[in-house]
C-alpha cells in the first residue's frame, strides 16, 4: 500500500507566533501540510521499528498539491510502475474536528476544481454618451447573475455543484465607458458529467448574452483536479482501522466539500481513501 502526505505551503504571510511558525516571509504552512508531513514521518518511524505485518509499505511525499499538480505529476514520472501498490492512502488534518476524532467516507468527499476567464470585448466610449459605445460592464452583470440559474435550473435539485465569479475586471477612469470586461471565478462539482452541463451552459450564455448586446467574447474554461472519490472497501478498511484506535463513537462520516485535492488523481489510478 502507499501512504502519502504532501509537503508543500502557500504564498502567504504567516503572523501566528508559536515555535513552529514560517521562518520564511511570504511561504506559510496554511492548510497544515507541514502536519501531514510530521505524521509521515512518525509512521515511518512506527513502521521502521515494528515489523510485524506482512507486505510493503511505500511512504509517498509528495510535492505541489497547492495548484502545481505533484500527484499528476508523479504519476506520469512512474509512480505506480516503480512502486506497485494495491491502494493508496492520503489524510488531511480538518479544523473543527475534535482532538482525536477521525473521518472517512466512500464516494465523492471533495470537488473537482476548475477556473474560468471570461472576456467580453465591448466599444469603448464616453460615459455621457453611451449610445455612441458597446458598453461591456451591464452585459458583465447580466452574465454573473445568469450564471447562477444554471445551478438553480440546469442542475438537478440532489446534484451539487457551485459557481463563483470572483473577479471582475473593468474601466480606468469614471466617465469613460471601457473597451472589454473581464470575469474570472471558479466552478466546482462532484461528478465530470455535471462539470460538462455547466462549462456547456456558462459558454453558450456568454455566447448569446453578447450576440444580443451586439459584441464577442472570448471563453476559456480550464479544468484543473478532478473530484476526489473514496473506494468504498478501502473507506470501510480505514474506519474499521480508526476505530480499533479511537473507539467507533469517535469516527465521523465525512462530509463532503467543495474544496479539492490533487490526491484525486491518485484515486484515478488506484483503489484507496483520502480520509
Amino acid at each position: 500500500i502507499g501512504l502519502r502526505a504532501d509537503m508543500d505551503a502557500l504564498p502567504m504571510m504567516e503572523a501566528n507566533t508559536f515555535a513552529h511558525a514560517s521562518t520564511h516571509p511570504g511561504k506559510m504552512h496554511a492548510c497544515g501540510h507541514n502536519g501531514h508531513t510530521a505524521m509521515l514521518l512518525a509512521a515511518a518511524q512506527y513502521l521502521a521499528t515494528h515489523r510485524d505485518f506482512d507486505g510493503t509499505v511505500y511512504l509517498i511525499f509528495q510535492p505541489a498539491e497547492e495548484g502545481g499538480g505533484g500527484a499528476r505529476e508523479m504519476i506520469k514520472d512512474g509512480l505506480f510502475e516503480r512502486f506497485p501498490m494495491e491502494a493508496v492512502f492520503g489524510m488531511h488534518n480538518w479544523p473543527g474536528f475534535a482532538e482525536g476524532e477521525f473521518a472517512a467516507s466512500s464516494g465523492p468527499v471533495m470537488a473537482s476544481s476548475n477556473e474560468f476567464k471570461i472576456t467580453l470585448h465591448g466599444k469603448g466610449g464616453h460615459a455621457a454618451m453611451p449610445h455612441n459605445a458597446l458598453d461591456p460592464v451591464p452585459v458583465a452583470c447580466q452574465l454573473v447573475q445568469s450564471f447562477q440559474t444554471i445551478i438553480s435550473r440546469n442542475l438537478k435539485p440532489i446534484d451539487a455543484g457551485v459557481i463563483s465569479v470572483t473577479m471582475i475586471h473593468a474601466g480606468e477612469a469614471t466617465n469613460v465607458i471601457p473597451n472589454r470586461c473581464e470575469l474570472q471565478g471558479t466552478v466546482r462539482t462532484f461528478s465530470l458529467a455535471v462539470l460538462d452541463m455547466i462549462e456547456q451552459r456558462m459558454k453558450t450564455m456568454t455566447e448569446h448574452t453578447c450576440a444580443a448586446s451586439g459584441m464577442q467574447a472570448d471563453f476559456e474554461f480550464r479544468r484543473n483536479y478532478p473530484p476526489t472519490i473514496n473506494s468504498a472497501p478501502e473507506a470501510e478498511f480505514c474506519r474499521q482501522v480508526m476505530a480499533s484506535l479511537v473507539g467507533p463513537d469517535k469516527v465521523r462520516a465525512q462530509e463532503p466539500t467543495m474544496g479539492a485535492e490533487d490526491f484525486s488523481y491518485m484515486l484515478q489510478v488506484k483503489p484507496g481513501c483520502y480520509a
